[in-house]
């Protein structure tokens, strides 16, 4: 299953854009903290995103919910990929709310909302 939960800041303001085929878009970087330190930079593209999407400022905390995807492309003669996150949703952290109701639905969705429950032979273990 491809379920990505990020949180983190956005370090550039949100840019929208049409694309070739007509779709619009949203794109976001975002600074994500690691556990050991620093912070690393995950592109994020919001497909379908809406109009309050560009909304959000710079240093914005956002949790993002969607799946990652790498995709090719052709660019000065030669192909090139990039890996990126397609968001399902992009909220406010400071939305409390609305981020436990984005990442309830993606984890259900997942199937992941509820684990299985371990085996006799696990808990025995365990």
């Amino acid at each position: 299953m491809n379920v990505c939960i990020l949180q983190g800041r956005l370090t550039r303001p949100p840019e929208q854009r049409v694309v070739g085929d007509g779709r619009s878009l949203v794109t976001y970087e975002l600074a994500v903290e690691r556990a050991e330190g620093g912070a690393e930079s995950v592109p994020v593209v919001w497909e379908g995103a809406p109009a309050v999407a560009v909304d959000l400022d710079v240093e914005a905390e956002v949790v993002v919910v969607g799946r990652v995807r790498r995709r090719w492309f052709r660019s000065g003669g030669a192909t090139q990929s990039r890996t990126e996150v397609v968001a399902e949703g992009v909220v406010p952290r400071r939305s409390t709310k609305r981020v436990a109701k984005l990442v309830d639905d993606a984890l259900t969705a997942a199937d992941l909302a509820h684990p299985a429950p371990r085996s006799r032979a696990a808990k025995a273990r365990g």
